[in-house]
């Protein structure tokens, strides 16, 4: 009988280890549910005005190590939308990467959370546009909503220079195309996605 036992819990340590050895499923962004809002403060002879934008339709793919790419491109803006028919020379850009976010997320800890539950990272994030790359942390809130599905969202304030903005050539282009001459130095971000594991995965 304990030989039977022993053989039996060496069986079970065996599956446990095995179960552990294999990799997480990968996970992918929404794209009908990730989004990021930013707010423009417009520089008018009478005053700021606030400017609300987004960036839609996020896509993205993380492999079983929690390793995100992320690019972001000029239509997934509503800048193409505000613009109308744009100029030849920005039409064709509308499709290519402006910018490239990389980062890397713990998917052991989101698949250890329960329904309902949350934790936060600081994640640093790596943006690359052209020959230049940047990186910043931020603290992310990962909350598990349902089965394969965490909710990704800021989880403090977070502001882009809006002076470095109008330093780039391409961004300021764009700006000065919506009639924005002069932002504030601050432009607050919202990040608002979901994650979620491929039904195949």
């Amino acid at each position: 009988m304990k030989r039977l036992f022993s053989s039996f819990s060496l069986m079970a340590l065996g599956a446990s280890a095995l179960l552990f050895a294999l990799p997480l499923a990968a996970w992918e962004l929404d794209p009908e549910r990730s989004r990021v809002s930013a707010t423009v403060m417009q520089i008018t002879p009478d005053g700021p005005i606030p400017r609300q934008h987004e960036v839609r339709r996020l896509r993205g793919s993380a492999d079983a190590g929690g390793n995100l790419e992320l690019p972001l491109r000029l239509n997934q803006s509503d800048v193409v939308e505000r613009l109308g028919q744009l100029p030849p020379w920005l039409s064709g850009i509308t499709e290519r990467p402006m910018a490239t976010l990389t980062t890397r997320f713990p998917p052991e800890r989101l698949e250890r959370l329960g329904v309902g539950d949350s934790l936060v990272e600081s994640l640093t994030m790596t943006v690359r546009s052209g020959n230049a790359e940047r990186k910043e942390s931020l603290p992310v809130r990962f909350t598990k909503t349902a089965e394969g599905q965490v909710q990704v969202t800021n989880a403090e304030r977070v502001a882009l220079d809006g002076q470095a903005l109008m330093a780039d050539p391409t961004l300021r282009s764009v700006l000065l195309l919506l009639g924005y001459e002069q932002i504030g130095d601050e432009v607050p971000v919202t990040l608002d996605a979901l994650l979620v594991q491929p039904k195949d995965s």
